[in-house]
């Protein structure tokens, strides 16, 4: 039987090219800024069902 030598190489290098050719195209926020986000939503959230209830 042959060994397939160098075959790892030739499926890395598909990967390797993928990844540098992925472009970001979306907005950058810092990680802190969502949770900051997040917590005056969900207080927001919680004095509308206090001040509004249904």
């Amino acid at each position: 039987m042959a060994d397939k030598k160098g075959s790892g190489f030739q499926s890395a290098a598909g990967l390797i090219r993928y990844f540098e050719e992925e472009e970001d195209l979306g907005p950058i926020f810092d990680p802190k800024l969502v949770i900051y986000i997040a917590v005056i939503f969900g207080v927001a959230i919680e004095l509308l069902k206090v001040f509004w209830p249904v």
